[in-house]
């Protein structure tokens, strides 16, 4: 029996997906890319903003209707918008036959067959099944998170931090690696954090070491780092290993003290200016990413003006920004002095604008200078791909001549010859 699978939302829903793939492939189903030939539809959803929401709604509508115009015996919903309204989303969706949350990915076998009338058996534990290219995934070391920002409904969805175990997460990636994998991305809510609920303390630097160790891997990178567990040795491991890329990600959400105490952020921006110091003084060629959010509620305009202040005088080569949106259950949505949507539209505007300019003369400092490409897609109009300065699926991308065909996987020598605010062009060495 054919499963097709909707995912959305972010690279840690994509693991939940990829981890729901291998039980059902372990139980015996096949799987398709088209959902008209699909006999079970599953849907698995992101509930983090409005947005998210919305697009996750329409992919539900959307699917349902190949019960009527397919072969779809059966509708599921899983994930974060599934585990956040599970009351409330049945009676609005008679079409959809099954829900599951976030932690009931096990029970989808014996859920199918139940609903189906079919038989099923024990199925053992499953290797996760890639939805990513061959040679690159994610690794996931933790779920839940233990801040409590007050615009963030993370925690009403997958409850406090669980890390997993170190021992676990490089028994994970030594295989991940046997199976092809060279490109390794280290997510969770807080990586950063990881560790604090297992041992006590933090233990990411021991992981990234252990990491670092792994035969056949030749990127480990680094994303959703915390700002106030930032530190000089964490930066000092990221530079000195062997196979972790001097990458950055570290969501600072904004720069002024007052909203960064309103949105219930630890740290200050005295500590990111001391973290970003240290950077540019000793490891210049970091690639810096940060998210900002625009119109929390009571920011003023002077607030905004300090942030696009701050980065220009603490320039990031990625910046990924949005606009405050009020989620239901948060302590921010329940506070005075909302934002209209018109000047939050317009600071997000005005801050991306900036964030253009920069992001290309940060780009343009790599004009002439060698870098390792890792080839994603070839085609008659160029070969693309990826620098150890581009995470996947978030930043932009290296485009070399059309005539110089590889396969995807490869890491090739180029030079890079010129560059916009998102992407570059090189050459071949």
């Amino acid at each position: 029996m054919n499963v097709g699978v909707i995912s959305l939302g972010c690279a840690k829903n994509q693991v939940d997906t990829e981890q729901m793939l291998g039980i059902l492939r372990a139980a015996g189903y096949g799987f398709t890319d088209a959902p008209e030939q699909a006999e079970i539809l599953i849907v698995n959803t992101c509930g983090f903003i409005q947005p998210a929401k919305e697009e996750s709604i329409e992919a539900i509508f959307e699917m349902a209707q190949y019960k009527k115009t397919g072969k779809c015996r059966l509708l599921v919903v899983t994930g974060c918008l599934s585990e956040r309204y599970r009351r409330e989303l049945p009676p609005e969706m008679p079409e959809v036959d099954l829900f599951l949350g976030v932690r009931e990915y096990e029970k989808l076998p014996a859920l199918i067959a139940r609903k189906l009338g079919l038989p099923c058996g024990t199925v053992a534990k499953a290797e996760r099944l890639l939805v990513s290219p061959p040679y690159r995934a994610y690794l996931r070391i933790g779920d839940g998170c233990n801040n409590r920002c007050t615009y963030c409904a993370i925690p009403l969805i997958r409850g406090n931090l669980s890390s997993v175990p170190l021992e676990t997460l490089v028994d994970e990636a030594k295989r991940l690696a046997d199976r092809g994998v060279t490109e390794l991305s280290v997510i969770a809510q807080d990586t950063s954090g990881y560790g604090k609920d297992l041992y006590g303390e933090p233990r990411l630097l021991p992981l990234l070491k252990a990491l670092d160790r792994i035969d056949g891997l030749r990127w480990v990178r680094l994303l959703y780092t915390y700002p106030d567990t930032v530190t000089p040795a964490l930066l000092d491991t990221l530079a000195e290993g062997e196979k972790l890329v001097p990458y950055l990600d570290m969501p600072l959400q904004h720069c002024s003290d007052a909203l960064l105490r309103r949105m219930n952020r630890r740290g200050s921006k005295a500590h990111i200016q001391s973290v970003l110091d240290h950077l540019y003084c000793r490891y210049p060629d970091f690639t810096l990413r940060t998210t900002m959010m625009v119109g929390f509620p009571g920011e003023t305009d002077a607030q905004f003006e300090e942030l696009l202040q701050f980065l220009r005088d603490y320039p990031f080569d990625r910046v990924g920004a949005f606009q405050f949106s009020p989620e239901e259950g948060t302590k921010a949505a329940e506070m005075p002095d909302q934002v209209p949507d018109a000047i939050r539209r317009e600071r997000y505007d005005r801050l991306m604008t900036q964030q253009e300019r920069i992001s290309k003369e940060r780009n343009a400092r790599w004009i002439g200078r060698e870098l390792t490409l890792l080839v994603e897609e070839t085609g008659v109009d160029g070969t693309y791909g990826r620098t150890e300065r581009e995470a996947p699926d978030a930043d932009g991308m290296v485009c070399v001549a059309p005539s110089w065909h590889h396969e995807p996987g490869q890491y090739l020598p180029i030079r890079i010859t010129a560059a916009d605010a998102y992407d570059m062009i090189g050459e071949p060495l």
